[in-house]
């Protein structure tokens, strides 16, 4: 057997029932409110990027259909201060914001690698998203009104389909390897494989419950980049509380030893 496999198996799996993810939105809000500034900070952050990208790429909505959806496939890095913040209060502590910024330490080279192969497979998205729609569109795709007259509500072809497909095959093992090994790796001492594996055994243990929480995650995101991006200041931070409740209910990682 493997180390990292022998190391994943020390990882015992929780039993989970199908209203689950809703308490863990529920635990997140009241974390949120508990400790509000580091959240809403990273929120605000998140959607500044947004506004950002979008000024940036003006009339080039091929490219930003790419861009907001592979934003959904490196949110789990970006939200580690928050699983920081999480683990703190569920110990009875009181964090702050250093609690959170301390997660961003260049000593932590596991978790610093995890998220470039994230933002590399986001990456890989936005270019295959620009040039499937540029390739493959009947119009200029310039804006969401174009990407849904031209994409979603075409009535020949299949792009939009395509275009979905293609976003599932990639986000699909993207969001198995994450959804449970980032915050077991700053939770625990354990090597990137083994917390991979055991986020694969997750959900691969409970593959209708995780399909919903990828689902919500997913579901709840867009909403917020609905206002203006405006609502991924809130939105941001819970799903990342709500994410680390979910770590903590689907996985019992106390044989490995905590990291400090």
């Amino acid at each position: 057997m493997s180390p990292a496999l022998n190391e994943s198996l020390g990882v015992r799996l929780r039993a989970v029932t199908p209203d689950q993810p809703m308490h863990w939105l529920r635990r997140g809000w009241q974390d949120l409110r508990a400790c509000p500034l580091p959240g809403l900070l990273h929120g605000a952050f998140m959607a500044a990027f947004g506004l950002i990208l979008l000024s940036l790429a003006g009339q080039r909505f091929w490219f930003l259909a790419g861009a907001f959806s592979g934003f959904l496939l490196v949110a789990p890095i970006a939200a580690t201060g928050l699983y920081a913040v999480s683990r703190e209060l569920a110990r009875g502590a009181r964090p702050n914001l250093a609690t959170a910024l301390r997660m961003w330490r260049p000593n932590k080279p596991t978790l610093i690698g995890f998220g470039l192969l994230l933002a590399l497979a986001g990456t890989g998205w936005v270019l295959t998203s620009a040039a499937l729609i540029r390739a493959f569109a009947g119009a200029p795709v310039n804006s969401p009104l174009d990407f849904l007259r031209v994409v979603l509500l075409a009535r020949e072809g299949h792009l939009f389909e395509a275009w979905m497909f293609l976003g599932a095959v990639l986000a699909a093992p993207v969001f198995a390897s994450s959804v449970v090994s980032i915050p077991l790796l700053l939770d625990r001492r354990i090597g990137l494989w083994a917390a991979v594996l055991t986020s694969w055994r997750v959900v691969l243990a409970a593959p209708g419950l995780m399909s919903l929480w990828a689902a919500l995650l997913m579901g709840i995101t867009l909403l917020g980049m609905l206002p203006a991006l405006l609502g991924l200041i809130v939105v941001v931070p819970l799903l990342a509380h709500a994410s680390w409740h979910a770590y903590t209910d689907l996985v019992d990682a106390s044989p490995l030893p905590a990291r400090s």
